[in-house]
């Protein structure tokens, strides 16, 4: 069985394949706050062990058999937060540290009790999808808000979980996740925007709008 730290690391570099395109050294030492000799210690035991390849240049790229063992991983993570929001009625904001305590001890049978009590979700409380038992997962389409054009209504469908003061930034403004907004207008001299929600108007910059994921209605 996987250690936790193996976990950490396999969760941390399927999540910067998937967002970034690569996972460099100094992204994932960014990501686990490791320091960077240390991240490529583990990169090298991880290659050996056939989980992950390292290329100059290129960077790391999780194995067929390391991608297996991220999405186990990142299935309980999503499991979990969906059962910290759905049964003991945890904000989206709050429940990234405690989901990663859990994750790591959750047996099977655990696994499977919890899918069932939340009647099988397909995605956790931030939109992102939850892999199936057998290891595979479907990423919805969607657009960032960015690529939104003005006069626009659109259906949240994710949102960026990485930093939880955004995530509780977006719920004062009324944002979650299936919410229909509207973009009035892009200021062109810094890319914020103003959107309608529930009728009334608020302006956000392109640092948040680039973490709304959404799709037009």
């Amino acid at each position: 069985m996987a250690s936790e730290q193996v976990e950490n690391y396999l969760k941390n570099i399927y999540k910067l394949q998937h967002n970034e395109g690569k996972v460099t050294t100094s992204s994932l030492s960014k990501n686990l706050n490791i320091s960077a000799a240390s991240v490529s210690e583990m990169i090298k035991k991880l290659a050996e062990e056939g989980i992950l390849t390292h290329t100059p240049y290129k960077g790391v790229e999780l194995t067929n058999e390391g991608e297996k063992l991220a999405l186990k991983v990142i299935r309980k993570h999503r499991l979990w937060e969906m059962f910290l929001v759905e049964v003991l009625k945890f904000r989206w904001d709050e429940i990234d540290e405690e989901a990663e305590r859990f994750e790591h001890i959750m047996s099977e049978k655990m696994e499977e009790k919890i899918d069932k009590a939340l009647d099988y979700p397909s995605v956790d409380p931030h939109g992102d999808p939850i892999p199936t038992r057998d290891g595979k997962i479907h990423h919805l389409e969607s657009l960032s808000l960015t690529e939104i054009d003005e006069g626009t209504t659109v259906k949240i469908i994710r949102v960026n979980d990485a930093n939880s003061e955004l995530l509780q930034y977006v719920s004062s403004l009324g944002l979650a996740l299936n919410k229909k907004i509207r973009i009035k207008q892009k200021m062109n001299f810094d890319q914020s925007m103003i959107i309608s929600i529930n009728g009334k108007d608020h302006v956000i910059s392109q640092h948040i709008a680039k973490s709304i994921f959404v799709e037009k209605l």
